[in-house]
């Protein structure tokens, strides 16, 4: 059996080629039985992210033509197109890709932690589907323990690398405890969405959103059960908050440092942090020249970003080195699990062929015939049956004068060096 690794994702393919191929987890039932009945395959795992569809499929054949041919028909898309936008790997390399992805190796954002759970998902509705058996049970077990000792032994995802999450984890550093802190976030687009989510995640509950569509502001508070204000509102409420976000599409600054210093005259001087993420700025510069005020802009939160990017670059570093020792061992267990069915095989075939000399015997004994003339031509049936392959296997290596081969399996079959009388 092969493992193969058939893949598309953010490196290879444009994003409206990685929406054609995607599976929605719907759809996702009905591949995985639809993939069983493709020709050779034994075992199966689809990864379907917003950034990547990969096939991880452990196959008795080494060529990927049937799965790309599948993937095409599934999805009502052309071979070529899937083919020249994607990457098919085997064996070792197939295993060393799984562990870069769960380990957020391979993820736009690198050291991303939402791909281990997806992956884990993925695995889980394919177990479901009943498409794994001892050897994936085996790598995805691996891989997950890899991911987790990715994440506790190296730096790979203690930094923040992107603004909205820096902007977070910059505000749990000034509030010892987030959770009971109040925030308000000004704006309502992608930004701020992502903003909230890593609030959420941080436990925090007390949140307002203001923007100027205020249809928008519901729809996001809707989600957090936060409270909802229109921008005109906001110099009213803003004494009430520790923490504000903001990320608007205003050419002009909404938050000025008199409405700053207001609110925190009515705080009674409580300090209050502030993050300007819009580019033009929604704050004025000014307000840093407030004394309880902490005025951190986009371009601060860069800097802090491309620090931590550098950091978790060294940290990627080492886990390539963690990575490529646990794909090492998998592999060894792997063909060690061959070399226990080929004993097995071999015995197999041997006592079937021991099983059938007897029978032939028994049955010329049952006709009369004489014991010791049988027993004799049972041995000597048996003992051709039993050395015939070894036989040959000695005279091929001879033939190619191979006597390094030679000398293995005359030490295998417990002989002495033959070498030269093999030749004979």
């Amino acid at each position: 059996m092969t493992l193969l690794a058939l893949g598309i994702n953010h490196k290879t393919a444009p994003v409206a080629l990685r929406e054609k191929v995607a599976f929605t987890p719907d759809s996702l039932v009905e591949a995985l039985a639809s993939l069983r009945k493709v020709d050779g395959v034994d075992e199966s795992v689809i990864v379907s992210t917003c950034n990547r569809t990969e096939l991880y499929v452990n196959t008795q054949h080494e060529s990927a033509t049937a799965l790309l041919e599948w993937l095409s028909n599934f999805h009502h898309v052309e071979v070529d197109e899937i083919a020249n936008n994607s990457y098919v790997l085997a064996a070792d390399d197939a295993v060393k890709h799984i562990m870069r992805v769960a380990s957020g190796l391979d993820s736009l954002i690198l050291g991303e932690p939402q791909i281990l759970g997806q992956v884990k998902q993925a695995f889980g509705d394919a177990k479901h589907s009943g498409m794994i058996n001892t050897e994936f049970d085996k790598l995805f077990q691996h891989t997950f323990s890899v991911a987790k000792r990715v994440r506790s032994e190296t730096e790979i995802g203690a930094n923040a690398v992107s603004v909205a999450y820096a902007a977070v984890q910059l505000a749990k550093h000034i509030f010892a405890e987030l959770p009971k802190r109040s925030v308000l976030l000004v704006g309502a687009g992608e930004t701020i969405e992502l903003v909230a989510q890593h609030l959420k995640e941080q436990g925090v509950t007390c949140l307002a959103v203001a923007n100027r569509t205020i249809s928008r502001a519901e729809a996001l508070a809707e989600s957090l059960d936060a409270s909802v204000y229109t921008l005109s509102q906001v110099p009213e409420h803003l004494k009430d908050f520790d923490i504000v976000i903001s990320s608007t599409a205003s050419q002009l600054p909404l938050i000025g440092k008199g409405m700053v210093e207001k609110a925190l005259k009515q705080r009674r001087n409580m300090p209050m942090f502030l993050v300007d993420l819009a580019v033009p700025r929604d704050i004025e510069a000014q307000v840093n020249e407030l004394g309880d005020a902490y005025l951190y802009t986009v371009d601060d939160l860069q800097h802090i970003v491309q620090k931590n990017l550098q950091n978790r670059e060294q940290a990627a570093l080492e886990a390539e080195k963690l990575i490529e020792k646990q794909a090492g061992n998998y592999m060894s267990w792997k063909q060690s699990q061959q070399s226990i069915d080929l004993v097995r095989q071999y015995r197999q075939k041997g006592m079937e062929q021991r099983d059938d000399v007897v029978e032939k015997a028994l049955a010329q004994l049952t006709e009369g015939k004489d014991a010791e003339t049988v027993l004799s031509e049972m041995a000597y049936k048996l003992t051709n049956t039993l050395l015939h392959p070894t036989t040959l296997a000695l005279r091929e290596a001879a033939m190619h004068d191979d006597p390094a081969l030679s000398r293995w399996l005359g030490q295998a079959l417990s002989l002495s060096d033959t070498t030269s009388d093999i030749k004979k």
